[in-house]
């Protein structure tokens, strides 16, 4: 199933943000996961569920904001 996911998505890859190269692509990525990275440092001395929460839907948000934008 998971290579099934992986074709489809080499298959799709022009539908979604993405489509403006790899290298762009990956910057925007990591950018997020960065960002997700200190919300989640920020957060986890005061609340750890809360870190947690916060960096995941900051992941989720922004990977999806690139993949459609």
């Amino acid at each position: 199933m998971r290579f099934y996911w992986l074709i489809w998505l080499a298959r799709h890859i022009g539908e979604y943000g993405y489509s403006h190269g790899p290298l762009r692509g990956a910057i925007g990525t990591v950018a997020v996961l960065l960002a997700a990275l200190l919300i989640g440092v920020v957060l986890w001395r005061r609340t750890r569920a809360a870190a947690v929460t916060a960096a995941g839907l900051t992941c989720v948000v922004g990977v999806g904001w690139l993949a459609l934008h």
